[in-house]
């Protein structure tokens, strides 16, 4: 028997019976329709649930734990802000609690620790140091410098020519007056002894119009003015004598004229010796005795140059110190107007008198103030034991200096740190560009710290102090202020 098919039931309005409607007679499909059977199509259709229950993936799970850790993150960030918010001193409960601290503080004080070293409890205290160890609150600041000479000496020579000689090398330590080098002395020395020549003449010529024509000089123009006067009045016995022998036409008219302008000749002749008499007697002028003075004065100024070169070939050390560095080397040729090559020996400086050069931010230099105490550890030697036994906390040094100018690019205002180096440590921790972490205090150091340093690079011996109470401490937060 045959069963309708699907196309014959619609084409006559009836729906096959599905399998959930229990009334429907069940009217069996063909296995196939053409090539394709429709029970096929339908499992086509279906969802596969096999895919629905399979494990996620690698990149899935971690995306998922990376949004988990992010999460965490901020919750732990929005914790924490909240906790400094509360704790902060703009709080009444944050203000309690910096007073239980400062507190606890106070009856237990940490050691002060030196950049990242802990110093042991029972380290000897540093002798240069002034004052106990203070506690947190009394620590205004903390900034890092670097190391600079107080006076950087640049030894040029005033004069140029080969070095002949040169007794230093760096590192050598040279008290003020040493001998550093020598120039070639030959062209200044030829220089001095035609100075002095001529300085020697202009003294001699002087010397003589002082002095005036000597007694036989005198005598000589009077004898030779006395001769003229003879001879004149011999002449004019001769005139009167022509004059009346012509009267008797016994002598010409020539003979006359001789005879008369013999005589005035000679008249003009005494007269011209009587002058010179006088000028002998007067001595020379005035304005001739000035000019050779001023001769004698130029020449001086010239003899006193050509030894002033000669005296600057030798090369002295202006100052006591050390030196850093060496310009030249023997043989060399230097000139102190050159813009290349050697015009310079060497650098020193006095190593016990330096500073710290610091670049303080805008916002932190109302915390500083002149005279303000300071501890300055080298980074160099932070962990060494041999300078921590000598210094335990570092150097001890004051503000020496806050620049009156700004620099605008870092927002900052230089400020210099002296350190009270001492003298048999010149040049052996304390080397200069050397970086160093200078600690702020919120007290002054005492003069007599100050006045002793002073003292010592003055070559005076330090007066001992009068014992006197110690300054005020400022309040945390007020520098400067007792």
């Amino acid at each position: 028997m045959m069963t309708p098919q699907s196309g014959d039931l619609e084409g006559q309005g009836q729906t096959p019976a599905g399998p959930g409607d229990p009334g429907a007679a069940v009217v069996e499909l063909p296995q196939s329709v053409g090539s394709i059977s429709i029970r096929e199509k339908v499992r086509s259709l279906r969802i596969d649930d096999s895919a629905a229950r399979k494990r996620p993936s690698n990149a899935v799970l971690l995306m998922a734990s990376i949004g988990w850790c992010l999460a965490m993150a901020a919750t732990g960030t929005a914790v924490l802000l909240g906790y400094k918010a509360y704790r902060s001193p703009g709080t009444e409960s944050g203000k309690e609690a910096g007073k239980a601290e400062v507190a606890a503080e106070t009856k237990s004080p940490a050691p002060l620790t030196q950049g990242k070293k802990k110093l042991p409890e029972n380290a000897n205290p540093d002798p240069s140091s002034v004052g106990d160890q203070s506690s947190a609150e009394q620590v205004s600041l903390e900034s890092k410098g670097y190391v600079t000479p107080v006076h950087l000496i640049l030894v040029t020579p005033k004069v140029g020519g080969m070095l002949t000689k040169l007794n230093i090398r760096e590192g050598d330590i040279v008290d003020k007056g040493s001998l550093i080098a020598e120039i070639e002395k030959v062209d200044y020395q030829s220089d001095v002894a035609r100075a002095e020549n001529l300085h020697s003449a202009a003294k001699f010529r002087l010397q003589e119009l002082l002095v005036g024509a000597r007694p036989e000089e005198i005598e000589q123009s009077e004898l030779e003015l006395r001769e003229a006067q003879r001879q004149l009045k011999q002449m004019e016995l001769d005139l009167a004598r022509t004059r009346r022998l012509s009267d008797s036409a016994s002598l010409s008219v020539r003979e006359l004229e001789q005879s008369q302008y013999g005589y005035e000749a000679m008249q003009q002749k005494v007269k011209r010796l009587e002058t010179a008499y006088e000028l002998i007697r007067k001595g020379p002028r005035k304005e001739r005795i000035d000019a050779a003075r001023s001769e004698v004065q130029q020449l001086e100024a010239e003899l006193a140059k050509a030894k002033w070169r000669l005296d600057n070939c030798t090369i002295s050390a202006p100052i006591a110190g050390m030196i850093l560095s060496k310009k030249a080397e023997e043989n060399n040729m230097v000139n102190p107007g050159a813009f290349n090559g050697s015009f310079s020996i060497c650098e020193m400086a006095d190593l016990r008198d330096v500073e710290v050069e610091l670049d303080i931010q805008e916002r932190d230099i109302s915390k500083l103030f002149l005279h303000q105490e300071c501890l300055v550890l080298p980074d160099a030697w932070q962990s060494s034991k041999k300078f921590l036994a000598i210094h335990p906390r570092g150097y001890t040094g004051y503000v020496s200096r806050i620049m009156p100018t700004a620099n605008r690019s870092k927002g900052a205002v230089p400020v210099r740190v002296r350190i009270v180096v001492p003298n048999d440590e010149q040049g052996v921790f304390i080397k200069p560009d050397m970086g160093a972490m200078v600690t702020f205090f919120n007290r002054e150091i005492p003069a007599q710290i100050r006045n002793r340093y002073s003292e010592e690079r003055a070559g005076v011996k330090p007066v001992k102090p009068v014992e006197t109470k110690p300054p005020p401490v400022a309040k945390a937060g007020v520098p400067g202020k007792s």
